[in-house]
């Protein structure tokens, strides 16, 4: 089958090192030449009308690699080829309004919070839900981008100006023990598969740590995160890989975003569990059977490589460490690569996540 992919980033690149051993072709819509998948399957840069009408038409089925995916372009897509996850995922994850306004419908918790579209508006806002709060754009936000903690009233008018004016939204701060996400895959005949819950570490709104699974988890809390992923993966009749990234609080469990597609916290997934977020969500939209979501080695970490490739010398001494660099180039934030760890004892783990120390913050 010939798979398109919207966008043309390390995730579509990871994508078709899935896709390749199912026997599947990929087709890529890229901006340049020189993103990171643009090796790995024919690439039309989208850069004349037509573009989108002949990946559409060298495409059986077509997939995206982002939330902030352009709708617009998923309508002409469509036209020609099936795309999944559909239009429902796009149409609420890409907006952080329309998908906390989902969560409260589902009775999901979340931050209490108050779209703003103006400096009065704002202020309101603060006054309804209180100080801490996070000021954040409505749409196109990734890795803390589009954001500000306000502390104190003096930072009010500093927030708004921050926004430059976009649609926005007043999230209450939610004090947590820790993040966690949960990954999960829907496919086309509605079969679900769920992934242990992981524990995250970010560091100026990048992630940049995941141990996988998350230890000391209750039976109860992976049977809540996934109850609340059972609840909003077939409301948006999903189909493919979702994420829900979690605040594990003192009182409950609390829904941060969602993402309808494979997802950085679900990396370790390639050489720790036994079918990976990327081989199942081509698995779920070419309508294959969905492969087995548990564990092979007990303990596991991902490591991103962010901004400089750093000594990778190093990491491939190390004992049951898994380098995966994206072919781009070096720049300050960037996502240049990660590193999976596989270990059979917590102690063993911590020691190799030590030894690459100079990839954390």
């Amino acid at each position: 089958m010939k798979i398109g992919v919207l966008g043309a980033g390390q995730l579509g690149r990871m994508l078709a090192l899935s896709a390749y051993p199912l026997g599947h072709q990929m087709r890529f819509l890229a901006l340049s030449e020189e993103d990171p998948s643009s090796l790995l399957g024919k690439t039309y840069i989208n850069n004349h009308s037509n573009v989108i009408e002949l990946f559409s038409d060298d495409s059986d089925v077509v997939t995206y690699e982002s939330e902030n995916t352009d709708v617009s372009i998923v309508n002409q897509v469509s036209q020609k080829s099936k795309v999944y996850p559909s239009e429902s995922s796009l149409h609420h994850t890409q907006h952080r309004g329309r998908e906390k306004n989902l969560l409260s419908k589902l009775n999901i918790p979340c931050a209490p919070f108050k779209m703003v579209n103006s400096l009065l508006e704002l202020k309101s806002a603060v006054e309804l839900i209180g100080l801490p709060a996070i000021l954040k754009t409505a749409k196109d936000g990734y890795d803390g981008k589009g954001q500000f903690l306000i502390k104190s009233e003096s930072e009010i008018d500093e927030a708004w100006d921050h926004m430059s004016g976009a649609e926005s939204i007043l999230e209450g701060f939610i004090k947590f023990k820790r993040e966690l996400s949960l990954i999960a895959v829907r496919g086309l005949d509605a079969s679900l598969k769920y992934y242990p819950l992981v524990e995250n570490t970010h560091h100026e709104g990048i992630l940049r740590l995941t141990i996988a699974p998350a230890q000391n988890i209750p039976k109860s809390l992976q049977k809540k995160a996934e109850e609340y992923m059972h609840s909003l993966i077939n409301e948006m009749d999903h189909v493919g890989v979702m994420t829900l990234e979690l605040f594990d609080s003192s009182d409950e469990l609390i829904v941060n975003e969602i993402a309808p597609r494979v997802h950085n916290s679900g990396h370790w997934t390639i050489e720790g569990a036994q079918t990976s977020q990327f081989e199942n969500h081509i698995r779920a939209i070419t309508n294959s059977p969905l492969g087995v979501t548990s564990i092979k080695s007990s303990f596991n970490a991902m490591i991103n490589i962010i901004g400089m490739h750093g000594q990778t010398s190093k990491v491939l001494e190390t004992k049951n460490a898994h380098l995966h660099l994206y072919d781009k180039e070096e720049r300050k934030g960037r996502k240049l690569g990660h590193i999976t760890l596989t270990s059979n004892s917590m102690e063993e783990l911590n020691k190799s996540i030590d030894s690459l120390k100079e990839y954390l913050p």
